[in-house]
């Protein structure tokens, strides 16, 4: 099958479903910009900043979600099961689940203030769900701080041609803020030169490679991105961490656009099969490809940013569906492209090792197949190299915004959880707060991260369901149709609770206790939230 054809069918279904179906879930929710948004509201000139324009914070919105999820996924899902089972999941998720969940948690979270998903909780089932939904939300933001950190180190180690672009664009973004917000200068201006200043020290950066000696550089490399999370969380929201978000996303989206661009230009056949098969290294294909593939399709994480930052800089809400439907879209886009990069820019059977799909994947380079793919798709617009090289910087740009991000709605869980629910005064404190955030991440990035992962796909899922039966909960208090909300939430809770039982019995078989009891906790976690929300849905259906 042409791969171009598979790409404009994506890209129509999206288009169609963004013009209906995403109109259907903001008329839902009565979005309207007579309701002034907490970015206005409580405007605080730290957390609650309306951006300068909705393209801002698109790129903050977009940025923050994407990660490494939406390309690495597809790339391992397809190598196991094929491409068109995570084809299928990748359109139906990002329509009907994705978009509705991220939408959804920015919307609800508007109505309650710009409140994190784990406080809006204490809204709709109760101050015992409210506890513990927090509780686990704020346990897996110190892991992903944690991994990221650990990941985005190894990257500057592995490839240390990086390091000076990515820096600069720290000090780039803050001129940008500074120019935009404390100068009004023109945004498309500022704009323009940031991104010229980017390119020069993307040239730089692969004349001047950054190498910092001795065994124990993935560990310093470490200290300095919690070093950097720590200013990212605690500065004003439009001084850096909004700025930065916006100009990596163009970065990313030059990559996306360039990605497009070549698979309609050499529009290669599909080179790795449809279906695989239905059992794979890594499990049944139900559950586990839904785990595998979460940021292309639906992703907690999401949700985490709608409610935790993007509601608190809202400037319209007119703009909701725009930002939090349009971004999992455009996701779901890069994640398409991401499955075609692999399965047909690179070959199923191909003694040429270097291209052979299942040989690299093998090798545990993911990052490397899909890059080693995505050059070859684009190579003829620009070299094979030039293309590695872009997919590259796309993909520690998105680590880099997933960290920073993480780190802040850390924080907000922390100063609610810790701070207000169990009146730890010290906690309420933003820097103290940080600062506790960062020494657990550190603790978990220089040890243990990595005997905790392997249970971090399911309970991202597991936050997703949790988010949406809220949402759902909500909808019915509000006596509207809870569907489009409800019923992704069965599904979300039916594959998390499935996957974590099949993980947790293969880890205690293999007599690895911690991530068994890991999973069996999160499938209580995730009994207890049904239990509380169906109790809640009783309370609703009963007359007047």
């Amino acid at each position: 099958m042409n791969s171009a054809f598979i790409l404009i069918f994506v890209f129509i279904a999206f288009a169609i479903a963004y013009k209906f179906y995403a109109r259907y879930i903001e008329k839902l929710w009565e979005v309207n910009s007579k309701n002034k948004t907490p970015a206005h509201t409580k405007y605080d000139g730290i957390d609650y900043i309306p951006a300068k324009h909705w393209i801002v914070l698109f790129g903050h919105h977009f940025s923050s979600i994407a990660g490494a999820g939406p390309i690495l996924g597809p790339v391992a899902a397809a190598v196991l099961w094929g491409w068109g089972p995570a084809l299928l999941w990748i359109i139906l998720g990002s329509i009907f689940m994705g978009g509705v969940h991220d939408f959804s948690a920015l919307v609800i979270s508007l109505r309650y203030q710009g409140e994190t998903i784990g406080e809006v909780t204490k809204n709709v089932l109760g101050e015992k769900s409210k506890l513990v939904f927090s509780f686990f939300l704020w346990l897996t933001l110190i892991l992903v701080i944690a991994v990221f950190a650990a990941v985005t180190a190894k990257t500057f180690v592995e490839e240390p041609d990086i390091v000076i672009p990515s820096f600069a664009l720290l000090f780039i973004a803050m001129l940008f803020g500074f120019a935009v917000y404390r100068k009004n200068a023109n945004l498309i201006l500022s704009t323009v030169l940031s991104l010229i200043l980017v390119s020069i020290f993307l040239y730089a950066g692969k004349h001047i490679p950054v190498v910092i000696p001795g065994e124990n550089s993935v560990r310093v490399w470490i200290l300095i991105l919690l070093l950097y999370s720590f200013f990212a969380s605690v500065l004003p929201v439009n001084i850096l961490l909004q700025p930065r978000d916006y100009l990596c996303s163009l970065i990313l989206f030059f990559g996306l656009f360039f990605g497009f661009l070549g698979v309609i230009i050499s529009h290669p056949c599909m080179n790795a099969p449809m279906f695989v098969s239905f059992n794979s290294s890594n499990g049944p294909l139900i559950p586990m490809m839904f785990v595998m593939i979460a940021c292309g399709a639906i992703s907690g994480f999401h949700g985490l940013i709608s409610s935790g930052t993007t509601s608190k800089q809202l400037p319209d809400e007119k703009f909701s569906k725009h930002i939090a439907y349009g971004a999992m879209i455009t996701e779901g886009i890069l994640a398409t492209i991401a499955l075609l990069c692999v399965c047909a820019g690179l070959y199923w059977n191909s003694p040429v090792q270097q291209l052979n799909y299942p040989f690299l994947m093998q090798k545990g380079n993911w990052i490397g197949t899909f890059a080693t793919g995505y050059g070859r798709m684009t190579g003829r617009i620009f070299s094979e190299e030039i293309g590695k090289l872009i997919a590259m910087v796309m993909i520690n740009s998105f680590v880099l915004t997933t960290l920073d991000t993480a780190a802040r709605v850390a924080r907000y869980i922390t100063e609610g959880l810790f701070g207000t629910s169990f009146r730890i005064k010290p906690l309420k404190n933003r820097f103290i707060a940080t600062g506790f955030i960062l020494i657990a991440a550190l603790y978990l990035a220089f040890g243990p991260w990595e005997k905790i992962w392997p249970v971090f796909g399911a309970s991202n899922q597991l936050v997703a369901g949790i988010t949406l039966f809220v949402c759902g909960c909500f909808l019915m208090m509000k006596k509207k149709n809870s569907l489009s909300a409800l019923i992704p939430a069965v599904i979300m809770f039916l594959i998390t609770i499935v996957a974590l039982l099949y993980q947790g019995i293969g880890f205690y078989k293999s007599h690895h206790l911690l991530l068994g009891n890991i999973s069996f906790v999160l499938v209580i976690l995730a009994v207890f939230i049904i239990i509380e929300g169906i109790g809640k849905l009783k309370f609703l259906r009963k007359p007047v």
